[in-house]
């Protein structure tokens, strides 16, 4: 999937030095936030069975239980993300998984996919 040219100039029109981009609120760091705790999101959707506000779809039950703060390091410094949980304590995220802490590779698995078009 190709980022549009479009969003990309929207999202770079207060760019003015690079700092902008990759210091500690930087656009880089906000997207990269952004990505995982969307893709959080999703997989603990795929977990229950059921989007966000559904009725709950599983025979147990099961169902968001809010987020938890967390930090995660990389080649980016340190990013503080929210980790959605369920009431039985049965997600195990793939992207981050329980008790990670490194998220190394960010750069070379991530990145091509979002600048690719």
């Amino acid at each position: 999937m190709a980022i549009e040219n479009d969003l990309l100039d929207r999202l770079l029109s207060d760019y003015k030095k690079l700092e902008d981009l990759i210091e500690e609120t930087g656009l880089l760091k906000q997207l990269t936030n952004a990505l995982l705790e969307r893709a959080l999101e999703g997989e603990l959707t795929d977990h229950l069975g059921h989007e966000k506000h559904a009725p709950v779809a599983n025979q147990d039950g099961n169902a968001r239980n809010g987020k938890f703060p967390k930090t995660i390091k990389g080649e980016f410094g340190k990013l503080p993300i929210n980790v959605p949980r369920d009431r039985n304590s049965t997600f195990d995220p793939i992207i981050i998984s329980k008790g990670q802490t490194r998220f190394d590779g960010f750069d070379d698995k991530i990145l091509p996919t979002m600048l690719a078009g």
